[in-house]
């Protein structure tokens, strides 16, 4: 740097083309880049501005220290605008606002004293400086853009292999489902001269299964044994409670167990390993012979008889279920099952109703006997499907149907 770039300066202006043009023109003899030069220069103004415009003068400094490569400019200006959210920062010193800016590493040093620049010439290399970065920016956005597009290109290739991969995983989970509620449910039995037919439909789409379960199988005397189970819950352990009563039934039942003991008895074998165990039961014995029933009933739905001409009356039965204080059914209730009778077996999630509870027992009798002509196969899901229009809140379901067809 020459010797007179690196002296002292001082300079008192009245305006602010002035103050700019000497500005740029010390900036310039400092070597800033051109962009640099524009940011000091349009920091002094702004903080001078207030002062100029009332018509009072401020003062320049600049002294460049070569030891520090650092150039300070002061501007004495006592009114100044404050010096927060400068194009370039300052600082504030009493009623001077300074500029410290580090010079270049490599300022060139002319073999001999050049002439300065002409404002205008200062102006034009700013406005170049300025296009080269605007060009720079575009540049960048582009390439960003570019990048962008690629990445969300990427990620839409991404989202569809995601969906694609859920429906898979849906549908397996869907598969699995089925399956297990398949294990779950007994195999269904032929017995001549009955029709039997089942629908279910869990709580929830996301469980297989819940606490409504049921059972069937033919005793070696040709009676069929029905039980159906509402254990309290929803969900895998509802399952599990209702599937240790079945299983308990069952064992019960081909050991020789009278019918009117088998709740109480059930109640007694599984209380002292689940506590919490608590369930409804129904159990229904049918001989398809002579078409006699008997039921036994642990706090459970009664069943609903409809006859072959329209009539239907529910088998009411008084007891208590598995878990509830002196479980047992306090008797059996026997009838007979003529020829196209139909019988319904249902858990409450078939009749609970937003009304009353007794409305939902109103609506299955007139949906049993409105469908009762229909295949037995058939009935079980169009009851669920009518019953379903008025619900006070989702619940597993069950319908079982028995008609005797001789």
């Amino acid at each position: 740097m020459t010797d007179k770039a690196a002296a002292h300066q001082r300079t008192t202006h009245r305006s602010l083309p002035e103050l700019r043009s000497a500005v740029r023109a010390l900036a310039a003899r400092a070597h800033l880049p051109a962009e640099l030069r524009t940011r000091l220069a349009q920091s002094v103004s702004r903080v001078a501005e207030t002062e100029l415009r009332a018509g009072r003068l401020v003062t320049l400094e600049a002294a460049p220290a070569a030891a520090d490569r650092e150039l300070t400019v002061r501007l004495r200006a006592p009114s100044a605008s404050a010096v927060e959210s400068l194009p370039l920062p300052a600082q504030r010193e009493a009623d001077t606002t300074v500029w410290r800016i580090p010079l270049p590493a490599q300022a060139p040093v002319p073999a001999r004293r050049q002439p300065d620049p002409s404002p205008v010439e200062l102006l034009e290399e700013e406005l170049r400086a300025a296009v080269h970065r605007a060009d720079s920016l575009e540049a960048d956005r582009r390439h960003l853009t570019h990048e962008l597009d690629e990445t969300n290109s990427g990620v839409l290739a991404l989202y569809v292999q995601l969906e694609e991969r859920d429906e898979q995983l849906r549908r397996a989970h869907g598969q699995m489902l089925r399956e297990l509620e398949d294990a779950l449910r007994p195999a269904p039995i032929k017995v001549d001269g009955l029709e039997l037919a089942i629908h279910y439909a869990p709580a929830g789409t996301d469980t297989p299964t819940g606490g409504d379960l049921y059972d069937w199988f033919q005793l070696p005397d040709g009676t069929v044994h029905i039980t159906v189970v509402d254990a309290l819950g929803h969900g895998v352990t509802s399952t599990r409670s209702a599937l240790d009563v079945t299983h308990a039934v069952r064992t019960l039942t081909l050991e020789g167990h009278s019918l009117e003991t088998i709740v109480r008895r059930t109640d007694e074998i599984l209380l002292p390993y689940d506590r919490e165990l608590m369930a409804t039961v129904q159990l229904v014995r049918i001989d398809p012979v002579s078409g006699r029933i008997a039921v036994a009933n642990g706090s459970h739905p009664p069943p609903l008889l409809v006859g072959g001409d329209g009539s239907a009356r529910f088998l009411e039965v008084r007891g208590r279920g598995i878990g509830y204080p002196m479980a047992g059914s306090e008797g059996l209730r026997h009838e007979r099952l003529d020829r196209d009778d139909l019988l319904v077996l249902y858990t409450d999630g078939l009749t609970e109703s937003r009304r009353d509870p007794y409305e939902g027992e109103r609506r299955l009798t007139a949906a049993a006997v409105r469908h009762r002509h229909r295949p037995t196969e058939e009935i079980p899901g169009a009851l669920a499907q009518e019953m379903h229009t008025v619900i006070l809140h989702p619940d597993d379901t069950l319908a079982l149907t028995v008609r005797r067809s001789r």
